[in-house]
């Protein structure tokens, strides 16, 4: 046999065998990472599943709901003594309205009076935005006992009661800056500084535009429904 030929065959035969085994070890590394993936993922899971148990996060979830649950109750039941809305109510109710709630804001206006149509927009903006109190308004034409009762001698005039009782009131504009394009939170500002409103963090305003929000989509499943169901 040739020298040359036998040492090339062997040399083949070497060189096949670094590649099978290079092969072996290639292919228990990557079976080896696999398993430290599959075993790293596995932690994870467990570790996710300890923290779902945890009995301390359990107790913020609850309290957390606790409290949401106690806010809508709340609302509900300012809700149903008419707060939430701004609202007109006749001098036959009138006092039933300022006695049944602890924070009412009443504007007395006249319908024909420029000024006090830039007062209604502003306290319909706030109504909603602050349930605690009751926000509505009276026709002064129609409630001539009350104007006389009240001292009300120049529209609009917006009292503010507490407990029933008329605390302090905004004659006209004149703590508003005396010009007609004032923006609702300068009125807002004012009525925090007198005691009628509760100055609202960011916070509670996400949360009420998220509450509104919650009720809006309510709303449209339900008339989704009603129009599925004909």
């Amino acid at each position: 046999m040739d020298p040359d030929a036998v040492k090339s065959t062997l040399s083949n035969l070497a060189f096949g065998n670094v590649l099978a085994a290079a092969a072996r070890d290639y292919k228990k590394e990557v079976l080896a990472n696999e398993k430290a993936q599959s075993s790293s993922h596995v932690n994870e899971e467990v570790d996710l599943d300890e923290l779902m148990d945890d009995p301390e996060l359990e107790k913020l979830h609850a309290d957390r709901i606790a409290a949401l649950k106690r806010e809508v109750e709340k609302r509900e039941a300012f809700k149903r003594q008419g707060h939430g809305e701004y609202r007109e109510v006749s001098e036959g109710d009138f006092l039933g309205e300022v006695t049944r709630s602890e924070k009412v804001i009443c504007h007395f206006y006249h319908k024909e009076f420029y000024r006090c149509k830039i007062m209604d927009k502003h306290l319909k903006t706030l109504a909603p935005r602050h349930v605690d109190t009751k926000f509505i308004k009276v026709d002064a034409e129609n409630a001539p006992f009350f104007v006389t009762k009240l001292a009300i001698k120049t529209l609009p005039c917006v009292l503010l009661f507490s407990k029933g009782i008329a605390i302090d009131r905004l004659v006209g504009f004149q703590d508003l800056g005396t010009k007609d394009d004032f923006s609702t939170t300068k009125l807002e500002n004012v009525l925090v500084k007198k005691g009628m409103l509760s100055k609202k963090k960011k916070e509670e305003d996400d949360e009420d535009a998220e509450y509104q929000e919650s009720i809006r989509r309510s709303v449209r499943s339900s008339e989704n429904l009603d129009s599925d169901s004909d």
